[in-house]
């Protein structure tokens, strides 16, 4: 890893380790794909069931995104179900070479197209609880630069793709209960920070918000859970931990 790219990658794990909802994650990954000339991304976590729904975190067009979730297009794109078979992350174009696809699934194709979106590099993510994701940089056209870019970062976007689905797992789960009680997103991730051992000012400066917003949001977590102290909060939080991690 050069040192530039390692400065990207720092600051990349900085910017994810400060978001808390999706909008954070997508401008953290639309920012450090920018910084390597790769203009649009779409990551797609799968449900682990069947009749659940997909989490698309993107900077694709929005309605784009919205006639894909709509439609369910991840059951049919070709993308998806070869990602779905696993193996190295692989470059696809207006279709695949060598690989018949559907009528249908041309369709798909020529309806990205209509919105820039005509090739692409897609990296397979699977951790360890089972869940699958796709990570894909795309491209208006199958031009040589996105193809050298793609091919030049590689083995830093497989790990960017990963590091980005385990910390969206984590802060997006919806799962911010504590002792049976469900916390916002800031006052969970407030909790956390104390539980390291970081004051208000701490927590703060780590966020990007003043002191006192940390303070406001560790009371109402200490309000909520029924408790006094700020210790108490981060007991009752070590002991549900285990339902998050």
């Amino acid at each position: 890893m050069t040192k530039d790219m390692q400065i990207v990658f720092e600051t990349f794990l900085e910017q994810l380790s400060e978001s808390v909802d999706e909008a954070d994650f997508r401008e953290a990954m639309a920012g450090t794909a920018s910084e390597l000339d790769l203009l649009t991304f779409a990551y797609l976590s799968l449900p682990l069931q069947p009749s659940g729904k997909p989490k698309l975190i993107s900077n694709y067009p929005s309605p784009w995104t919205a006639r894909y979730l709509q439609n369910r297009y991840q059951k049919l794109d070709p993308v998806i179900l070869r990602a779905r078979c696993g193996g190295c992350p692989f470059r696809w174009g207006s279709g695949f070479s060598g690989v018949e696809i559907s009528q249908a699934q041309q369709r798909l194709f020529d309806e990205a197209a209509e919105f820039g979106i005509c090739s692409g590099l897609t990296i397979l993510i699977v951790d360890r609880r089972g869940r699958i994701a796709a990570m894909t940089f795309a491209a208006d056209e199958p031009n040589p630069a996105f193809l050298r870019i793609a091919e030049r970062y590689e083995q830093a976007l497989q790990l960017m793709a990963t590091c980005f689905h385990i910390s969206a797992r984590r802060k997006l789960s919806g799962n911010r209960t504590v002792d049976g009680v469900l916390l916002t997103p800031r006052e969970y991730e407030c909790l956390q920070w104390a539980a390291r051992g970081k004051s208000a000012s701490d927590i703060g400066c780590i966020l990007g918000i003043k002191p006192r917003t940390a303070a406001f949001h560790l009371d109402n977590a200490k309000k909520k859970l029924g408790v006094r102290t700020k210790n108490q909060a981060v007991a009752l939080l070590a002991s549900s931990r285990s339902s998050i991690l």
